[in-house]
């Protein structure tokens, strides 16, 4: 055991120096602390061990060292000592080596497995280990943040090894499912109009944090928050995922593409009683974790066994510390929390009115021009959709994913939730006084049925899961149109087309932040399987022949696309609120005759009518949600022309959709919208 010399508190985690690196790692409940340098990562004895002094080696709660001779790409990890008391919180196992929580960089040996990290006994062999890493040691070449408005902006959630893992996607097998791999694919995005990409979870996580004979494909149980998950790069080095995720975010900048993080401060893998000890646990699981019954048990608000303490002063400084590395060493433009409704709770588990971690997030000034997103909700029943707290936080907005799809399966009374959704749903947010991008509106995401799934299926499939179909949502609001699951049946293959076009119009029409699932724009399935976090497989990957198959659907959305980035954005950077644009709008509300929408709990067609001043045009849009055709009138003939039908989604393509500027005109003064359908139409105004 080599003694240790002193080192600095400040910064935690592992810091290159001239000579050497310092380390610091804070644990208020230790009583011992040793590092330990390894040389390769399933080695099974550390090369070379310091031991912290106490009393040298401990200011405050910071335990701190400098050591000469280390250099970028050394890796390390812990042990820590102090009393084994589940009773009172404390589960120290000197036996276990353990994560840096502030390590930039993580190697996972070959014979990673959770199993020896719950098993009494020593664990180096198979334990993940930090990497030193020097964030200054890499060329940017001028790249920064791209800071897009929220009001140019539509959202791509993708899974970064779903994406290019299939090999149908054309990249080299060397780089498929890859950061690398995702980079290759960059045309393709820009082609479709994509101006920001949500990455499914990319801070290391634990790859079998599921049931046996599975694997935790989707990322949701994090073990490292400053590390770039290590097996979604090409490169086998460990600096090799740090530069490579950098070099994907360059490349998605030089193209225009934002990326956002979706990011899981809410649990860790460690999980609950019966779960292995990988870091927190192990360093100073108090502090770390809601606990519950004297802390012998965890608080479990999120579904997955424990719950972050993120209002602890010590996990909010992690917090805040590993988005502000990502912005500015690592270049990220935004964040997506997930079950964010769980960075309101204090350590017992409360609601609090004024969160101290979500408004150290929000006024960070290294964090000010970030997109910060919101899952307003968490597992155990706070929802916050239109009531999550600050001024700067969007929120994906369920009610209108909720009520989107009740309105084209024609549900009682969804006609009015609906109208209201799609003009930045007034009801849930006007009482802020915030811009209409506050709501993210989205049909489907990762959780949940595919868009193909959800005019496919009427039940939920999950048997693949292994939990006998009891795991993932029940309430789909999905239909079939007819048929479960796959058919030759032309018509309902139609219908299901038709219904997909209908979503996706709404979704990029609606006032708000835009986003779909990756593969929804090709009507990607997975079989029915609406909780498919388990299966690292085709069922998941992105099958590249549907681009050519389904060339209706991805044509549909380009055009789309293509208009609603000319859109104004006048009304965010002046910062006008919600309320107020639309008293600009001059909106009008109709039903099948003109000025008489018809609200009721049977109605099931609507269509809203405005002039857009700033762009000269008047719409009129469209909705039937009715399974017979029906005749709308519309408003007479002015003298910006006649009315243009941009979009008739019951016409076949590419009638469909049309050029914004080759759009034909509409003669008379009634439009017949087919069963199930919606109609764009606009003019020049006067």
């Amino acid at each position: 055991m080599t003694p240790a010399a002193v080192g600095y508190p400040s910064p935690l985690g592992a810091t290159v120096l001239d000579g050497g690196a310092n380390f610091s790692l804070y644990s208020r409940t230790a009583t011992g602390v040793e590092l330990l340098l390894f040389d390769r990562a399933d080695d099974a004895k550390p090369a070379r061990a310091v031991a912290l002094d106490p009393v040298a080696n401990r200011t405050y709660h910071y335990w701190h060292t400098f050591v000469p001779g280390v250099k970028p790409g050394q890796l390390y990890g812990y042990r820590v000592h102090g009393p084994a008391d589940p009773a009172r919180g404390l589960r120290f196992d000197a036996d276990k080596v353990l994560l840096d929580p502030y390590a930039r960089g993580v190697v996972v040996p070959d014979g990673y497995s959770p199993e020896p990290a719950r098993r009494p006994g020593d664990n180096a062999a198979t334990a993940m280990k930090g990497v030193v890493v020097d964030p200054a040691g890499y060329d940017w070449e001028g790249d920064a943040p791209l800071r897009r408005p929220s009001a140019r902006t539509f959202i791509y959630e993708m899974h970064v090894r779903g994406f290019t893992r299939h090999p149908s996607s054309g990249v080299k097998e060397s780089v498929r499912g890859t950061y690398a791999g995702l980079a290759e694919k960059i045309p393709y995005l820009k082609d479709l109009g994509v101006t920001a990409v949500e990455l499914l979870p990319v801070h290391a996580f634990d790859p079998h944090a599921c049931p046996p004979g599975l694997v935790n494909y989707w990322g949701y149980q994090p073990v490292a928050y400053f590390a770039p998950h290590p097996l979604y790069s090409s490169r086998r080095d460990p600096l090799g995922p740090v530069d490579e995720f950098r070099d994907m975010v360059k490349a998605l900048h030089r193209a225009g593409i934002e990326v956002i993080l979706d990011v899981v401060f809410n649990h860790t893998a460690e999980g609950n009683h019966d779960g292995p000890t990988l870091c927190y646990r192990g360093i100073d699981n108090p502090t770390y974790y809601i606990l519950e019954r004297g802390g012998e048990r965890y608080a479990d608000y999120t579904g997955c066994g424990n719950t972050l303490n993120a209002n602890h002063p010590v996990v909010r400084r992690l917090i805040v510390d590993s988005l502000r590395y990502w912005v500015t060493e690592m270049h990220v433009d935004g964040f997506r929390f997930d079950l964010a409704s769980i960075l309101s709770r204090d350590e017992s588990g409360r609601p609090l009115p004024n969160p101290p971690v979500l408004w150290d997030i929000e006024s960070d000034p290294a964090l000010a021009g970030t997109k910060l997103i919101a899952e307003a909700w968490d597992a155990a029943g706070l929802y916050q959709v239109g009531s999550f707290v600050g001024d700067a936080w969007k929120e994906w907005n369920g009610r209108f994913r909720d009520d989107a799809r009740d309105f084209f399966r024609a549900a009682p009374g969804s006609a009015r939730r609906f109208a209201d959704r799609l003009v930045g749903s007034p009801e849930v947010y006007g009482h802020k006084r915030r811009e209409a991008e506050q709501s993210v509106n989205f049909v489907t995401c990762h959780d949940g049925f595919s868009l193909d799934d959800l005019v496919s299926y009427d039940r939920k499939h999950n048997e693949a899961n292994g939990e006998d179909n009891r795991d993932g949502a029940d309430d789909n609001r999905s239909w079939n149109c007819g048929v479960e699951g796959p058919t030759d049946d032309p018509a309902v293959e139609e219908l299901r087309n038709r219904q997909v076009k209908n979503f996706l119009t709404v979704t990029m029409m609606s006032l708000g932040v835009p986003m779909i699932v990756m593969g929804d724009e090709v009507r990607r399935t997975q079989g029915g399987n609406n909780n498919a976090y388990c299966h690292d497989d085709a069922a998941n990957w992105f099958d590249w022949s549907l681009v050519e198959r389904h060339a209706d659907v991805h044509r549909f959305v380009k055009l789309l696309l293509a208009r609603r980035l000319l859109r104004d954005v006048a009304h965010e950077e002046q910062r006008v609120s919600l309320s107020e644009m639309l008293e600009r709008a001059n909106e009008a509300w109709h039903g099948v005759r003109l000025n008489r929408p018809d609200w009721g709990e049977s109605s099931h067609a609507f269509a809203l009518g405005a002039e857009l001043r700033r762009e000269r045009v008047d719409f009129h849009l469209i909705l039937n949600g009715y399974w017979e055709p029906l005749e709308f009138e519309l408003p007479p003939a002015a003298a910006g022309g006649p009315w243009r039908r941009w979009i008739d989604t019951f016409l076949p393509t590419p009638q469909d959709i049309v050029e914004w500027r080759a759009a034909p005109a509409v003669s008379g003064n009634a439009y017949r919208a087919g069963p199930r359908s919606v109609v764009m139409l606009y003019r020049d105004a006067d």
